[in-house]
């Protein structure tokens, strides 16, 4: 059979992209849909944008620290309006870095909706169809919120970066690491900030520890972290929201965010029609080489519901190439991968947690809380934490844990050292940088327990 293209990509994200600009410079004639923005949710909604909004909130600490060190400083306050306009002109950019890869590598690209029609046919919002030998979804994620009454007064991740002004109270409800990121950066801009979790702690899933000492960092920064609570319902009151809680209190907000979880993007994609197999969450299920049940098609990132991080659906984009243009069949690598939550105080973390490594085997435990000569000369509280978990059995070091400023810039070269299969002696081994809070990773002589 002949076809339009080699490759039809649908979306338009971090790994549809690469996928699309990988396979058009080895030569595949390619063509990609995207019903939105080029960037996906890490660039346009999600990582970056987010990330800004870090480096934005964490300017009122360093102007208190400023004082302590003998700058005088004043501080006229944050202004959200300058800040939204040079954030928004920054995504315009990156959307037209994205748009240029795939123009500069002959990627016809679609400005609309697309679907499935049959295992080789796209049909795109106008009607026309396009045939494709490989068809790839790379459609992603979205945020959801819970049905309750009131729930339609909720905003999400999506909308927190166009807030017309900043306000005064906000309640964040959630405890995975969107809702705990976005309590910090409110936080720090001067927001009123609750938060509402559940369950017993945040970050769940993540080493005990470590959540522990981020979720008292939180609160010592100002953050009212309410646990074991959640919302019944919200009522409009005027310019508020009323909030009543599982605890009977009721209180009034500014503005509710909701980030309780995000579910794959593939509703309406014409799976069911095909026998494409989903999870109950809707993600497409595929195996280890990306493909679904129907050959001609694949799918990687969010959309699946594997690892949901933007490097990861970058490299299930390459490993798409490499196993279907390249004849290379290559699996993505899931294992051990390091990540970065930037909550305030920040975590950064590689391997098993401490609870799950006991579970698995018999292992020790290096582990030092400390107050970081910086934040301490300035009279912060805040502790930072330095922790391996070391298998008792070969010594490799299992996971390793972070929690203190720049423990994501820390976490990714300490994930190369767990990554090749280090012991604890080989970081034993290497010479302490003096004086960092890392050094402590080399340094721990003596197990904690």
């Amino acid at each position: 059979m002949s076809f339009d293209y080699d490759l039809f990509v649908i979306g338009g994200g971090s790994g549809g992209v690469r996928a699309a600009r990988v396979a058009a410079q080895g030569g595949a004639k390619v063509a990609l849909a995207e019903e939105d923005r080029y960037g996906g949710t890490c660039v346009i909604r999600g990582c970056v944008p987010k990330k800004l909004m870090v480096f934005a909130s964490e300017y009122s600490g360093m102007v208190e620290d400023g004082r302590a060190y003998g700058w005088d400083l004043s501080n006229g306050g944050f202004n959200w309006d300058t800040f939204k306009g040079k954030l928004h002109a920054e995504l315009d950019r990156l959307e037209g870095v994205y748009r240029n890869i795939l123009k500069n590598n002959a990627v016809e690209t679609f400005d609309q909706r697309a679907k499935l029609a049959d295992a080789h046919t796209v049909e795109l919002a106008d009607g026309t169809k396009k045939t494709a030998k490989h068809i790839l979804i790379a459609t992603g994620g979205w945020p959801m919120v819970p049905d309750f009454p009131g729930s339609d007064l909720a905003i999400t991740s999506n909308e927190i970066f166009h807030l017309e002004t900043l306000p005064e109270s906000i309640l964040i409800v959630g405890g995975g690491y969107i809702a705990s990121e976005f309590a910090g950066i409110m936080n720090g801009l001067g927001v009123k900030t609750t938060q509402f979790y559940r369950g017993e702690q945040i970050l769940r899933g993540f080493d005990e520890e470590a959540r522990n000492i981020v979720a008292a960092g939180m609160g010592e920064a100002g953050v009212d972290l309410q646990l074991n609570t959640n919302v019944v319902s919200m009522v409009k009151e005027g310019d508020k929201i009323r909030v009543t809680d599982t605890n009977g209190k009721e209180t009034l907000f500014d503005q509710v965010m909701y980030a309780t979880g995000r579910v794959p993007n593939a509703k309406n994609l014409g799976l069911e029609e095909l026998g494409i197999e989903q999870a109950r969450n809707g993600a497409i299920q595929v195996d280890a080489y990306s493909q679904t049940a129907v050959p001609s098609i694949y799918a990687i990132g969010d959309v699946t519901d594997r690892v949901n991080l933007t490097p990861v659906a970058i490299r299930e984009g390459m490993a798409f190439v490499e196993t279907v243009f390249n004849g290379n069949p290559t699996s993505p690598d899931h294992d051990l991968i390091p990540t970065a939550i930037f909550t305030q105080p920040e975590m950064g973390t590689v391997g098993l947690s401490e609870e799950a490594a006991r579970a698995q085997e018999e292992i020790e435990v290096y582990s030092a809380s400390f107050k970081p000569m910086q934040q301490s000369f300035a009279g912060r509280a805040q502790k930072v934490l330095m922790k391996l978990i070391v298998s008792k059995a070969n010594r490799k070091v299992l996971g390793c844990h972070i929690v203190a400023p720049g423990a994501g810039e820390m976490i990714q070269l300490a994930g190369i050292a767990v990554k090749m299969g280090a012991t604890k002696e080989d970081f034993d081994r290497t010479v302490a940088v003096h004086p960092t809070m890392s050094e402590e990773l080399v340094t721990m002589k003596t197990p904690t327990r």
